[in-house]
């Protein structure tokens, strides 16, 4: 077993031109979420060209319907799942191993602000050993990392006991509906499964639980020079707001979870969060505002329900509203929608995540920790819907999301030689 574990780390660093290559090819086709067909028929090519049985599927929206994680995230309602399919390759094994499932989500967000950049979103351009671009990190240098991990067993004729499932999800980003929930819901199983979100010397096992939701506040209109008759909806929506931020910082003090704070020296004491991103309110500088919304998200570790924090967030707003006279009589509407999202927790003593974890150690030569429970990911569908086990490891990487994201090149091909040692092991050679 050694000699061929030798051999598949000696052919992947004999591929780093190769791979590095390969990235740039796959950042320089824009996969903005809900705009995924381009990369996704690129890597179709990439499976179908390494010899995969290889299937390419729309989501069916009937189906996701009918199932309770379901809801209907901000790209499907813009763009619907037509032309926005999944990529599923099979590697059917000898017979005898465990199976495995690699997966990467093919969507990215918006590089907006593109004039901000250092250098063009989708141009994949290399400095110092960092790759530039929009998804560089998130997540197509995990793409890159798991499709050479199998490619190189795979080239150099080495026989897997165990089947393996390698695949493209579309918009992780928004939610996964359409991408790894549809997935589960398709039939797709492994004895566990890998995606590769970043990550570098961090394994993530949990996923955040998330909701979107909205408070309307109404008030009374007044032309401005007689806005004593009026009622400003907008400095009463300031109620709620202060109210949000204080059930915020009391969550903070009352919820850790050593997941989410592993993930970072800044995440002490963040491990959930309440943000308030869109406030609109009133129609006309001389009118005094008649209404106004805020659109918040929240954000928990596991240990609480949807329907926990739902109460939470809604018994908070309805007691601060009864502390001010208009709103006591005018209480706002709650709307919760778009992201609905449970928690996950992957148990670290199950044996893959002791496999990844010593095989990471052993390849990065460094210590590698547990992490998680601060963003809602794709795991959760594995997990709760598909009876999988699921973690994330992929290479490291900064600013995603941000301004000038990149990826680690050695750590793009590190965290492939881990991912192929891992196929080896996890699934056996015959």
């Amino acid at each position: 077993m050694k000699i061929v574990e030798e051999k598949v780390l000696s052919y992947l660093d004999s591929k780093r031109d190769e791979i590095i290559d390969f990235l740039g090819k796959l950042v320089r086709i824009p996969s903005v979420v809900g705009e995924e067909l381009e990369a996704q028929k690129f890597m179709y090519n990439v499976f179908r060209d390494m010899g995969l049985e290889v299937e390419m599927w729309e989501p069916d929206v009937d189906v996701l319907r009918r199932h309770p994680a379901f809801f209907e995230t901000t790209s499907f309602k813009k763009y619907g799942y037509r032309n926005r399919p999944n990529v599923i390759g099979r590697f059917r094994g000898e017979g005898g191993g465990n199976s495995l499932f690699l997966c990467g989500h093919i969507d990215v967000v918006s590089p907006e602000p593109i004039n901000a950049w250092s250098y063009p979103p989708w141009s994949g351009i290399v400095v110092d050993g960092k790759m530039y671009g929009r998804g560089a990190a998130d997540q197509k240098g995990g793409i890159a990392s798991m499709t050479y991990a199998l490619k190189s067993i795979l080239d150099l004729g080495i026989k897997l006991k165990g089947n393996v499932l390698i695949g493209t999800t579309i918009e992780e980003e928004d939610g996964g509906i359409g991408g790894a929930l549809a997935v589960v819901l398709k039939g797709y199983r492994a004895d566990a499964a890998i995606l590769t979100e970043p990550g570098g010397s961090r394994i993530g096992v949990a996923s955040a639980g998330v909701l979107y939701f909205r408070v309307k506040v109404m008030g009374r209109t007044a032309h401005a020079s007689r806005a004593h008759l009026g009622v400003n909806a907008i400095e009463k929506a300031c109620t709620v707001y202060r109210a949000l931020m204080e059930l915020n910082r009391e969550r903070q003090k009352r919820i850790r979870y050593e997941y989410a704070e592993n993930e970072a020296p800044h995440m002490k004491g963040r491990a959930t969060t309440i943000n308030v991103g869109v406030i609109k309110g009133g129609d006309w500088p001389s009118t005094v505002a008649g209404w106004t919304e805020l659109e918040c998200r929240i954000g928990w570790p596991p240990g609480e329900s949807i329907s926990d924090v739902k109460r939470e967030v809604e018994t908070t707003i309805m007691e601060a509203s009864k502390e001010d006279s208009w709103l006591r009589d005018h209480p706002p509407k709650i709307e919760w929608f778009g992201w609905s999202a449970e928690p996950s927790e992957q148990d670290v003593n199950h044996p893959i995540v002791k496999l990844v974890k010593g095989t990471a150690e052993e390849v990065l030569g460094e210590r590698v920790v547990f992490a998680g429970g601060s963003a809602g990911l794709d795991t959760r569908h594995f997990i709760l819907y598909g009876g999988i086990p699921a973690i994330t490891f992929g290479p490291e990487g900064e600013n995603t999301h941000g301004i000038d994201e990149y990826v680690n090149l050695d750590s793009v091909i590190k965290t492939s030689k881990v991912l192929a040692l891992t196929l080896l092991r996890w699934c056996g050679v015959t």
